[in-house]
């Protein structure tokens, strides 16, 4: 069994972040990666939101930098999934992996949310090239164009509302005759001009070519009827998945199974931290992951500070 100060779970912009912060402060973190390093931004095609980069840049291309910078002051990431965790016994806490056992003093769990996906035909295809999940993120790239919003609930509209910015039309495709979303969101999406309404009808296929999202194949539910609606880009919100299976009821998490934090990122278990989407339902940017990721590390060292006296040495042992 490996022992470590902090195990950060998860690579993310909150897991790259709060790496380099704890590196900083010689802490020489061990970051799981999991199975995608820089989870959802790295498979953004392009970012232009984030400061100081006004010129923009790609998802990958940013989470290589954070990845490096973290890794200049001794962060270390192992390319590996976490299996188990046991906060049973408070610090040191057990990280178990598919690849070995890390004992770390405190633990920073930043191992996100994925959006809920269609699960249809052409959906991952076109991943960056039509299909998004966040409209804050990507509706720059739809001036002027006629796209579609999946869903009726309140992600939906907003994002939908928002996206209005950009798109020449948005329309937006609900299973239902009516919207989940709060009765004020309703109100502003019913008076806007630019938005248009397709009720009881689902996304059968996502259809494109070299140049990407090109129309959605619908079918009407109640009729059975299908149709295909041209669009040049699709945007899916029908909800979030936390990533918390693996931490079973080890933690304590609200109704919609996010970590629940207070205002310096502690969960209920003492030594064990939380940062960026797996506890933030509400804003899922890179940017305020980013500003999680630091208070989480600066909680998380000021925590081992406080309980220096009784932390084990750092010596590696086998179990």
């Amino acid at each position: 069994m490996q022992k470590e100060r902090v195990v950060i779970i998860g690579s993310g912009p909150a897991g790259l972040t709060a790496a380099l912060y704890t590196a900083r402060a010689q802490l020489a973190p061990v970051v799981i990666a999991g199975a995608q390093l820089g989870g959802q931004v790295a498979i953004t095609h392009e970012i232009e939101n984030y400061p100081g980069f006004p010129e923009g840049l790609s998802g990958p291309e940013l989470v290589e930098r954070m990845k490096d910078h973290a890794e200049n002051f001794g962060a270390k990431f192992e390319y590996d999934l976490v299996e188990s965790v046991d906060f049973s016994r408070g610090s040191p806490f057990i990280v178990k992996t598919l690849g070995g056992h890390y004992s770390a003093d405190a633990v920073i769990v930043t191992i996100g949310a994925d959006p809920r996906k269609l699960g249809v035909p052409g959906e991952e295809d076109y991943i960056g090239a039509g299909v998004s999940y966040c409209g804050t993120c990507d509706g720059f790239f739809f001036r002027g164009k006629d796209i579609v919003v999946v869903g009726g609930g309140d992600s939906a509209l907003e994002e939908g509302i928002f996206l209005t910015r950009f798109a020449n039309s948005v329309n937006i495709i609900h299973r239902r005759d009516e919207l989940r979303a709060g009765v004020q969101l309703q109100e502003r999406a019913f008076k806007n001009e630019k938005i248009r309404f397709t009720w009881n009808a689902v996304v059968e296929e996502i259809v494109g070519g070299a140049g990407g999202v090109t129309a959605v194949r619908l079918r009407d539910v109640i009729s059975g009827e299908e149709t295909v609606a041209p669009t040049e880009g699709v945007f899916i919100f029908i909800g979030h998945d936390p990533n918390n299976a693996v931490f079973g009821e080890q933690i304590a998490l609200n109704e919609n199974g996010y970590i629940i934090t207070d205002q310096r990122y502690r969960t209920n278990v003492d030594g064990v931290f939380a940062a960026g989407e797996i506890q933030d339902e509400i804003w899922r940017q890179v940017a305020t992951s980013v500003g999680q990721g630091t208070s989480a590390a600066m909680a998380a060292i000021q925590w081992l500070e406080a309980h220096e006296d009784s932390l084990q040495p750092l010596t590696a042992a086998t179990a």
